[in-house]
């Protein structure tokens, strides 16, 4: 059974924002923001520390 590595889709829904969204102000690929969300990648920790500020979270939310 694989495990998820982190939680952005699950914080995603709870700050009613999309991938889309966060691909946007990350200047990123959607498909690359729908990965890190079905944890089939893994965004690198400077991302993490991105996606952390946009959704106004600390990283350790963000991971399981």
């Amino acid at each position: 059974m694989e495990k998820d590595i982190n939680r952005i889709k699950v914080v995603l829904v709870e700050k009613k924002r999309t991938g889309k969204w966060l691909a946007e102000q990350l200047g990123k690929d959607p498909a690359t923001v729908s990965k890190w969300c079905t944890n089939a990648a893994q965004p690198s920790l400077e991302t993490l520390l991105q996606v952390a500020k946009y959704l106004n979270v600390e990283v350790k939310e963000l991971l399981n």
